[in-house]
């Protein structure tokens, strides 16, 4: 008797901690729709207003299917009567844009319903998670620019490189007016492509211009030669061939086929994340060539910087510096976070000592391209003033 009562008492200890996990599990609200970024035609993947992601595999074959998207683990797939994998994500997932890929019985696949993009040194599937201010970067019914491929000789390298070039909805209206640019460099792992189709720039250009908010400018987007680099090893990545192909053989390309106001009050360079590293580097040692510097994630310009750059001061009309706010919260619990010092106390040193400096934070935004959407949104209206 004794013994039942006891089974008892812990079946109902357990039932009532059950219904305890259960209850705290959130509602998945059914209102997925299909990813923007899909195939046309494609159902999957999918998203909902909560930000949760689901996905849905044909691989009748397959034993195990996993989606790299959705916490460390990833997302894993439960297997169908039809032979389809379909899972979704534990959790509300960032908004803005995310690479994925699949796991196939420990093999590594795209998704065929989905859109590729370059990133993490491949072609990667990609998903647009839906964001309360996606409203820059929306295409809307206002007047676009064009982003167009060039390729410009590089004795350097003994070859022809790429590069995009964004120009403003005006540029082929009025033949003699000239344009500022800003070259705007990718992060590790991804290439030219990366600003235009995960980062929408040319639509929050076009949005902003439309608006009045900035004033209209070329953008330009090479490789920034990184990749062959492994992440252990960036401390060690020799910048100087890249500078020699951007500095030497890409800006007087650009001068001499394009449209620019090609003094250095009117060219800027930025970066994101490495493209941020790169951008620090170059334009702290070309400063007669850069008068803008924007860090996107990519660390921070110091006091000591200040001090051991002669002219800095004299010749720089901004220093811009942006983080995504789950970066600068890793950085604070012993995580990996941003380099070269704290950059919020690096940026207030720089205003404090008459540098036109600004710092932004991109709010619920990690290493990713939402916070550098952001940045790009924050940064533009503050280039080229006169």
């Amino acid at each position: 008797m004794k013994r039942n009562l006891t089974t008892l008492v812990l079946l109902l200890i357990l039932s009532g901690s059950l219904s305890l996990v259960q209850a705290s599990q959130p509602t998945v609200t059914e209102d997925f729709k299909p990813s923007t970024l899909n195939q046309p035609g494609q159902e999957y993947p999918q998203v909902n207003s909560q930000g949760y992601a689901r996905f849905r595999i044909v691989a009748p074959q397959a034993q195990s299917v996993t989606v790299s998207l959705g916490g460390r683990g990833g997302t894993p797939l439960t297997k169908s009567e039809d032979g389809s994998w379909v899972g979704t994500t534990a959790g509300p997932q960032d908004e803005g844009f995310h690479y994925y890929h699949l796991t196939i019985d420990g093999g590594t696949f795209n998704d065929p319903g989905t859109l590729n993009f370059y990133g993490s040194t491949r072609w990667e599937s990609g998903i647009e998670i839906p964001a309360h201010d996606q409203d820059f970067y929306a295409l809307k019914d206002v007047p676009h620019g064009r982003v167009q491929q060039i390729l410009f000789p590089s004795k350097s390298t003994n070859t022809s490189r790429r590069a995009f070039v964004y120009t403003p909805p005006d540029y082929d209206k009025d033949m003699t007016k000239r344009y500022p640019v800003l070259y705007l460099q990718h992060g590790w792992g991804e290439d030219e492509t990366a600003w235009h189709n995960q980062g929408c720039a040319n639509l929050i250009m076009d949005n902003l211009i439309a608006e009045a908010k900035t004033r209209p400018f070329l953008i330009v987007m090479t490789y920034g030669m990184t990749n062959n680099v492994r992440i252990g090893g960036l401390r060690n990545f020799d910048i100087g061939p890249f500078q020699t192909v951007l500095v030497d053989e890409l800006i007087p390309y650009i001068d001499a086929n394009f449209r620019t106001l090609s003094d250095q009050p009117n060219r800027a360079m930025a970066g994101l994340s490495m493209g941020g590293m790169e951008t620090r580097t170059i334009t702290l040692k070309n400063l007669d060539k850069f008068s803008h510097i924007g860090l996107l994630s990519g660390g921070s310009i110091s006091p000591e910087d200040v001090n051991n750059t002669p002219g800095l001061k004299e010749k720089v009309k901004l220093v811009f510096v942006s983080y995504g706010s789950r970066e600068l919260e890793n950085r604070r619990g012993g995580g990996r976070g941003p380099f070269g010092g704290d950059p919020r106390v690096n940026a207030e040193a720089l205003k404090q000592a008459g540098i036109n400096s600004v710092f932004y934070v991109s709010p619920d935004t990690a290493h990713e391209f939402q916070s550098w959407r952001r940045s790009l949104h924050e940064l533009a209206p503050l280039l080229f003033k006169d």
